[in-house]
């Protein structure tokens, strides 16, 4: 019988979860490698790894803001491809989640700087030193 989280992986591959995994951060992110390197001709944990972005996507912790309950790290990711000019669906695929899961994560940005709309957001999170101003791309 295969290990717990190989198991999960199995079950949850054809449809295709991401962020159940991710959102486990660092712990889940071994667990991963160390099946990446076990079965290295099962893409799933490198799609799964490839999600988290790099190291700073596996740190769990909030970034600190100045907000009461301050933007996850996924959230600045999102927040930052907001910021530019691609639609949902392309953050969904630069970020290898899907399209319900960049909504969720809008919503709660949303909701975290106490706006209703994208360019509100981008806006707020501006004024917060969140994201670099206009011109100071």
């Amino acid at each position: 019988m295969p290990p717990p989280v190989e198991r999960a992986l199995r079950l949850a591959e054809p449809e295709g979860y991401v962020r159940i995994f991710v959102g486990e951060g660092a712990p889940m992110a071994t667990l991963l490698e160390a099946l990446a390197q076990r079965h290295a001709r099962w893409p799933y944990p490198r799609r799964l790894l490839a999600a988290y972005d790099g190291a700073a996507g596996r740190s769990a912790a909030p970034v600190p803001s100045g907000l009461v309950d301050p933007l996850s790290a996924r959230e600045l990711d999102v927040l930052r491809l907001l910021a530019s000019d691609i639609d949902g669906p392309a953050i969904a695929r630069e970020l290898v989640v899907s399209l319900n899961t960049v909504r969720t994560h809008t919503k709660n940005i949303y909701a975290k700087l106490g706006v209703n709309s994208r360019r509100a957001a981008v806006t707020r999170a501006r004024e917060l030193d969140l994201l670099p101003h206009a011109g100071h791309r």
